[in-house]
């Protein structure tokens, strides 16, 4: 992710969730998408800001949301380098935005299985860890975001195909959007997915021969 870890003025502070190959992946499925000046654009899980900088620097007007504060603080000091004028909210997903609409919606949540699926993610593993089956936060998303896009409008998430990119298609098939795959690469394991690859493998996610994990992007829209 040089292209955003290097640009002038972007800073990642301790603790704080920085822009990776989901990241790039998810900002070119938004660079894909006919965003007009104005649209309202909202990303929940913003991290450090990237994403939402993106956007705003195409003339949308963007709120992004974060559950950590320390990534508020941080995308709120990388805007104010940047001179882009994002609202930045603390919060749990929608709850900071309930009862708007939006005309982009993209999502880049914890996605990764994780063996201790009873224990409450602390500090900065709530960017990765999402229960057993890693859909702790995408099963929330799939259910609450369709109600807030708009006729026409889109949502992109952006995970990995250990948490069931089908389930999220379907799921947000059923909510009434066109949804699919839009996007796809193959990584090498990072560190916290290689800690828990036996555990992966002895659950049939991984195989014998896995040595890469896939991102998917999952695009949904609603009908005009």
């Amino acid at each position: 992710m040089s292209g955003y870890s290097s640009a002038v003025n972007f800073l990642v502070l301790p603790g704080v969730y920085a822009p990776q190959e989901d990241t790039e992946l998810l900002a070119g499925a938004l660079a894909d998408e006919p965003l007009a000046t104005g649209a309202e654009v909202l990303e929940v899980g913003t991290g450090s800001g990237a994403l939402a900088l993106k956007a705003a620097r195409r003339g949308a007007r963007v709120t992004a949301v974060d559950v950590s504060l320390r990534a508020v603080c941080t995308a709120r000091l990388n805007a104010w380098r940047s001179r882009l004028p994002v609202r930045f909210l603390h919060g749990d997903l929608f709850e900071p935005v309930r009862g708007q609409s939006y005309d982009l919606i993209l999502a880049n949540p914890p996605y990764l299985p994780t063996p201790a699926a009873d224990a409450e993610p602390r500090g900065s593993a709530r960017a990765w860890d999402a229960g057993h089956d890693g859909r702790l936060i995408l099963d929330r998303i799939c259910r609450e975001a369709p109600a807030l896009l708009r006729p026409g409008g889109v949502l992109l998430i952006v995970h990995s195909s250990l948490s069931g990119p089908d389930r999220t298609v379907q799921w947000l098939r059923e909510a009434g959007l066109k949804a699919a795959v839009s996007r796809r690469c193959r990584i090498p394991f990072g560190p916290v997915l290689r800690t828990r690859e036996e555990w992966l493998r002895q659950r049939g996610l991984l195989s014998a021969a896995d040595e890469q994990e896939e991102l998917v992007v999952v695009r949904a829209e609603r009908a005009v």
